[in-house]
């Protein structure tokens, strides 16, 4: 008995000494994610701005001048993601621990990019120049495929609603451009074996999009509107 009691104590500061280490890890912890996230943070409000730049697109013919503000902030994203990487370094291995605290930010920014690209363009954003544009492109810090991808597929859902705007303005010719675009990139997603997740989810979605073009442009079709013969 006297054995035991004398090994109580020597547990009791095992155990204790494991909980001190544990608080050690969980405070390092919480201080880098709250610096992931005030620049995530950043991140965010620097899209804002450009999906605020961006809303004119809709509203008349599309002028190079109302593209320059939103690609003023392109440059900020590019530094702000420096910034991230930095923060990362200092935690070598742990990128997909805390890839959640901006991925949503960077899932916008791609979809924004790529907007801008396409209205530039006409083509779609690839995804070396989507990490070129962020400077997503080192070893250790890159932009993840599936963020890409669901970038690709907000891009999706405003052209539609671009494609609306721009025929009541007496763009007559836009549907059939953005529905040749459309179909490619449509057929393109459906290469990828898709899990029953998000991404599945928002691609899914990009049917209804895809339709929603259709239909404008047999509309314009039908109507005699298009001075474009396929």
């Amino acid at each position: 008995m006297a054995g035991a009691d004398a090994d109580a104590p020597a547990a009791s500061s095992s155990v204790e000494k494991q909980f001190v280490d544990f608080r050690a890890q969980l405070e390092d912890s919480g201080s880098l994610r709250d610096r992931i996230r005030s620049v995530a943070m950043e991140i965010e409000s620097s899209t804002r701005l450009m999906q605020a730049s961006l809303l004119l697109v809709h509203q008349s013919r599309l002028a190079p001048e109302v593209l320059e503000k939103p690609k003023a902030q392109v440059g900020l994203l590019k530094s702000l993601y420096k910034r991230l990487a930095e923060i990362l370094r200092e935690s070598p291995g742990l990128y997909y621990r805390y890839h959640g605290d901006w991925r949503s930010e960077t899932q916008t920014a791609v979809s924004l990019l790529a907007f801008i690209h396409w209205l530039e363009t006409g083509e779609l954003l690839l995804h070396p120049e989507a990490e070129e544009k962020l400077g997503l492109n080192e070893s250790d810090f890159t932009l993840d495929v599936e963020d890409y991808l669901i970038g690709i597929c907000f891009m999706s859902n405003e052209l539609p609603r671009y494609v609306v705007n721009q025929v009541t303005v007496g763009d007559y010719d836009c549907p059939r451009k953005v529905l040749k675009f459309f179909t490619d990139l449509h057929a393109a997603f459906r290469m990828l074996n898709l899990r029953n997740d998000f991404l599945r989810k928002k691609f899914d979605g990009m049917k209804y999009d895809l339709r929603r073009v259709e239909e404008v442009y047999y509309d314009v079709k039908i109507r005699g509107l298009s001075a474009t013969r396929d």
